[in-house]
């Protein structure tokens, strides 16, 4: 049995953690094994996300259950709760007792400072390479969509974390359950407008 937290806030961008909440339960479903995931936050009262998307958390940070994932999303909120000295301690000491500690975006930023991520590489979104490398004291990796360090594995932004989610669920319960993950969520990303092609319209 595997229990995912993720971690919300207000200015938590919404597919850091709704992508990664989708794979994971996916898994769950197609394991039938317990698995579960639960959304958590400083406070039981809706948090409101970057693009105004209103969540309810399941657990506050006083009684979070024993997570063996921890994942950290990014959004405009980070920059506030960079400075949130109770949620950084929360991050720091809920980190040391998971398999896998995970961020989306710039919830690198948050480990950071936390300090699951220093001295560690990173991916994070591509506008905040250049902030979070001048920090100090961590390596940010500019070419990949996620990367592992350890038990630390970051992915860049947004959408970013769907990747990240499903190397981990393959980590965790092999490459055939991930590919079939996959394959239920139909993700098979073929953007549109990334060539001149005529559209299928």
């Amino acid at each position: 049995m595997t229990t995912y937290g993720l971690l919300i806030f207000d200015g938590t961008e919404e597919l850091d953690f709704v992508g990664p909440w989708e794979v994971f339960m996916s898994s769950a479903m197609m394991r039938d094994e317990g698995d579960t995931a639960v959304l958590v936050a400083e406070r039981s009262a809706p948090v409101r996300c970057s693009k105004g998307m209103r969540v309810l958390p399941d657990h506050t940070l006083g009684d979070c259950p024993p997570l063996d994932v921890l994942l950290v999303p990014g959004g405009a909120g980070t920059r506030r709760e960079v400075e949130n000295a109770d949620l950084l301690e929360w991050i720091g000491r809920t980190a040391a007792g998971t398999e896998w500690v995970t961020s989306v975006c710039t919830g690198s930023l948050l480990l950071h400072e936390a300090g699951p991520a220093r001295g560690r590489r990173v991916a994070t979104h591509h506008g905040f390479e250049d902030e979070m490398q001048i920090r100090g004291d961590v390596t940010v990796v500019r070419d990949a969509r996620y990367v592992v360090d350890g038990n630390l594995v970051t992915s860049q932004g947004i959408s970013a974390g769907i990747d990240m989610a499903l190397w981990l669920v393959g980590r965790l319960h092999g490459r055939d359950h991930a590919r079939a993950v996959r394959r239920y969520m139909q993700y098979e990303p073929a953007p549109p407008y990334l060539s001149d092609e005529p559209l299928p319209y």
